[in-house]
């Protein structure tokens, strides 16, 4: 199993990416000494978003090249989007379509995606996390939900075959792929081999105000289908008269989800893609995503790896 970094904040001294998601790479400027730090923290590779990774063949091709000169090789491309929704439809076709020619092209050959589709009410209730409904989810998703995701995926899937690319659906809060049982439906209808899962224990945790199963069995479900990892932290924090479950991100090693059971669980089904620590927000996240490294490296010791 390899450490990739899922950075959610990329802020390195001068870049503070005040309007930035925190997700894409920092600017050129700073993006070596960023990446060799990386490195030096123990990833061995890195997510990269459409927008950083470039719009045209040669524009990702040399980002290609500046990440393995600097020994961090692009671990997955991340891009796409829902499909239930006509809103959402032609974006998420383009969105996917694109990300599977990047995968190719930097060499990843890995795209992970969600599909989660627009909110029905953008300010009514569950388009937060923790709360008791929430808007896309599977709860509430039809057999017609399920059919449409799952006949546009069987076609990116075709199109990502021919270029010898996977794909990686994440199980993810507002979408109908948000806990084990509607991860293995949605894959029992693709039924596509280079298609599988991204079992994310913490967008299960945080999606409603009591996740619906326990860490334990999700992950002992996912991890047979597992193509790409995602690995947060997080800290609950339950408000009863309100209904609702506030989150904190933490380093790996500091939360409530038992990643010495899950690591065990991916290691027991043979995965061999990447973990991919899903960063912290705040202060000194590379500080903080380099003890979730030694974390990871330290369980994986243990169990031979």
């Amino acid at each position: 199993m390899k450490i990739g970094y899922a950075f959610r904040r990329a802020a390195f001294y001068p870049f503070a990416d005040h309007n930035g998601p925190g997700n894409e790479l920092p600017p050129r400027e700073v993006r070596g000494a960023y990446l060799r730090k990386v490195r030096e923290l123990g990833f061995e590779g890195i997510e990269v978003g459409l927008r950083s990774a470039g719009n045209t063949e040669a524009e990702v091709r040399e980002l290609r090249r500046e990440l393995e000169g600097e020994g961090v090789v692009c671990a997955a491309v991340r891009g796409g989007g829902g499909f239930a929704s006509p809103r959402a439809l032609a974006g998420s076709r383009r969105r996917v379509e694109q990300a599977i020619h990047t995968a190719s092209w930097i060499g990843s050959n890995l795209v992970n995606m969600t599909v989660g589709v627009p909110a029905t009410d953008p300010h009514g209730p569950g388009r937060s996390y923790g709360e008791r409904v929430s808007q896309g989810g599977s709860r509430t998703a039809t057999h017609a939900d399920f059919e449409i995701t799952a006949k546009h995926l069987r076609e990116a899937a075709a199109i990502a075959a021919d270029l010898g690319v996977e794909i990686s659906i994440e199980m993810h809060q507002h979408s109908l792929a948000d806990n084990a049982w509607s991860c293995l439906h949605l894959l029992e209808l693709v039924d596509r081999p280079n298609v599988g899962v991204n079992p994310d224990l913490g967008n299960l945790y945080w999606t409603y105000e009591h996740p619906e199963e326990t860490i334990e069995q999700c992950i002992v479900a996912l991890a047979p289908k597992a193509k790409y990892w995602h690995c947060k932290q997080l800290r609950r924090v339950h408000i009863p008269d309100l209904g609702k479950a506030f989150f904190l991100k933490v380093p790996l090693p500091d939360g409530e989800i038992d990643y010495r059971f899950a690591i065990s669980a991916m290691v027991d089904a043979g995965y061999q893609g990447y973990l991919a620590v899903e960063g912290v927000r705040e202060g000194d996240q590379l500080y903080d995503d380099g003890r979730s490294v030694r974390y990871c490296r330290e369980i994986l010791r243990e169990l031979g790896q």
